[in-house]
């Protein structure tokens, strides 16, 4: 289990426990987090799920692979070194505290 927190765009913050072996996506999903819509249901073909890790957590989460450069390439505002795809996270003991912050809208 993993505290996760998810930042509004307008700065409301969300702290959830997200159960290891689910994705930040599914976290979000099943607690009703807005600001991620995960269109495709977590199959990396969207980018609806796109957030901004915080900094002190980019070189902790293993890196993007190829699927998931592709499509964030049709998010909003992607960050080269911040942007992230939620489904592509996979939750760990070791993510707790991750903090993820949401675009100003997912398309």
């Amino acid at each position: 289990m993993a505290k996760i927190t998810y930042i509004e765009h307008d700065g409301t913050p969300h702290e959830v426990e997200v159960p290891s072996g689910l994705t930040v996506m599914e976290g979000a999903r099943d607690n009703n987090i807005p600001g991620i819509e995960a269109d495709c249901g977590g199959a990396c073909a969207c980018s609806t799920c796109h957030v901004y890790v915080d900094p002190a957590w980019v070189d902790r989460l293993p890196p993007r692979e190829a699927m998931e450069e592709d499509m964030l390439d049709f998010a909003w505002e992607p960050d080269p070194v911040t942007s992230r795809l939620t489904c592509q996270i996979r939750v760990t003991d070791e993510l707790d505290g991750l903090v993820v912050r949401m675009p100003e809208k997912q398309i």
